[in-house]
């Protein structure tokens, strides 16, 4: 499937009424953007249900999760989750799994202990089953990966990777493990603020939650970033490294060294001053929309 090289991931694709976001899935089509990304979080909409509501509001757009929880469903449930999107919308769906973060596991009453290990039985699990799901129900399974030994999980049993919280330097590296002919779909959060300062603050609400996650964390440690990073929601460095800020243009370049290091999509994230607002992130997406050259 061709799903193109930008757009949007948003977490009130999964939280807003459903006749918002309807309209809002329809716009973003007529403006260009090539496949929404829906998340799977403790107070969204369960992401195939999430997944089926964008797609039959649009005509053509892809939709991806990004991403659902392995440990939300077992593994034939997710398989026939992809086995019926992808019949009902040839050529429209992507999967996209991951193994979340430990705390949030732990609540759901599960052991955290081996990810990977846990990774691999599961798209055992999921092979199994396919092969009594239904004729033409096919879509592209991509892992949600950060670290080398998933990126390399991503390479050898999916169709690529989806990344996040991540700068181009990552990026790169994932490239480098997937080979040439995997997808790689890493998520980019953006604001259209030039200020520095406000800008920067912007990003730091973001990052604030993203850095009590040893996930992230860890991977972000692998590329150079040390304490000083972390502390108080975030370096400068670091907030330029994960935020993309500025004008148009400025956005539009950063967007490009996702690309330029290796990705074949990237998936936009609009930020808004004191938390998600589908008006304001649907300014920003229209505003870069040009710029972006989709």
């Amino acid at each position: 499937m061709d799903n193109g090289r930008i757009g949007v991931w948003y977490p009130l694709f999964g939280r807003a009424p459903a006749g918002v976001v309807r309209q809002a899935a329809a716009e973003l089509e007529e403006l260009g953007y090539s496949t929404l990304w829906i998340n799977e979080g403790s107070n969204s909409r369960e992401p195939f249900a999430g997944a089926a509501l964008l797609l039959a509001a649009t005509r053509q757009i892809a939709v991806g999760t990004g991403v659902a929880n392995i440990w939300a469903r077992d593994a034939t449930a997710m398989a026939a989750g992809r086995a019926t999107l992808g019949e009902a919308y040839p050529g429209r769906f992507l999967l996209g799994i991951g193994v979340s973060h430990g705390g949030l596991v732990t609540g759901r009453g599960h052991d955290y202990g081996k990810p990977l290990t846990a990774m691999r039985a599961y798209l055992d699990g999921m092979d199994e089953a396919a092969t009594a799901m239904v004729e033409g129900g096919d879509a592209p399974r991509l892992l949600a990966a950060l670290r080398p030994r998933m990126l390399e999980l991503a390479r050898d049993r999916a169709e690529g990777a989806h990344t996040y919280f991540v700068p181009p330097e990552h990026t790169a590296r994932a490239r480098e493990i997937l080979g040439r002919d995997r997808l790689l779909v890493p998520e980019l959060a953006v604001v259209l603020q030039p200020d520095p300062a406000k800008a920067r603050q912007v990003a730091r609400e973001h990052m604030a939650y993203y850095l009590t996650l040893p996930n992230y964390v860890n991977n972000l440690r692998d590329l150079g970033y040390t304490d000083s990073d972390f502390a108080d929601g975030g370096s400068d460095r670091l907030a330029d490294a994960i935020v993309a800020w500025g004008d148009e243009q400025a956005v539009a370049k950063r967007v490009r060294a996702h690309l330029d290091a290796g990705a074949d999509h990237v998936a936009l994230q609009p930020l808004t001053a004191g938390g998600y607002d589908m008006a304001d992130g649907m300014t920003q997406l229209a505003r870069l929309s040009d710029t972006l050259d989709l």
